[in-house]
């Protein structure tokens, strides 16, 4: 028997904080985590309960912009996740997904897992005829950059992220009032 990836449903989100929380503390940031159970159900858009692996979620919307798959081991231990969201690729005119977070627990790395999340994904963005799947990963963060190159992500180094949070991006809002 082999791990299993399937659309996480309301039941998984105590596994899905779990892992957010060993990815914070991987990236020495357990202390940012916001992340609650109650935040997650009402963002992430969830498979229907049941046994059965549904290919549907919840409808996305503004306030559940997110889905997210979940790997489970052959032993039935909930070992990783890809946090994910769509996007839109303005020069290509093609929809793409950008995936927020994609983590594996420590104990279980070496398996394949993070490449088959990673599969599951590329197969959505080329079913929907997508133009990309995109993600950052922190500069440091060498074994993940190494990994990413050798399943054929390039490193875009033109580009610079940028980003408004907490009270700059309440300011911003307000700028023109």
């Amino acid at each position: 028997m082999s791990a299993t990836i399937r659309l996480a449903t309301r039941e998984d989100v105590p596994a899905i904080l779990e892992l957010i929380r060993e990815l914070a503390d991987y990236e020495k940031e357990l202390h940012s985590v916001e992340a609650t159970e109650e935040k997650l159900l009402s963002t992430i858009a969830f498979a229907p309960s049941g046994e059965t692996a549904s290919p549907t979620t919840e409808p996305i919307s503004s306030s559940k912009p997110a889905r997210c798959l979940v790997l489970t081991t052959p032993e039935g231990v909930k070992a990783g996740i890809a946090l994910y969201f769509y996007n839109y690729s303005t020069w290509r005119a093609k929809p793409g997904i950008y995936l927020e977070d994609l983590y594996v627990k420590q104990s279980e790395r070496k398996r394949g897992y993070g490449k088959r999340l990673l599969v599951e994904l590329a197969k959505e963005v080329v079913a929907m005829d997508g133009g990309r799947l995109d993600w950052s990963v922190l500069k440091w963060n060498e074994p993940s950059i190494k990994f990413y190159e050798s399943i054929g992500a390039v490193m875009q180094s033109e580009w610079v992220g940028m980003r408004v949070d907490g009270e700059r991006l309440t300011k911003l809002a307000a700028m023109l009032d």
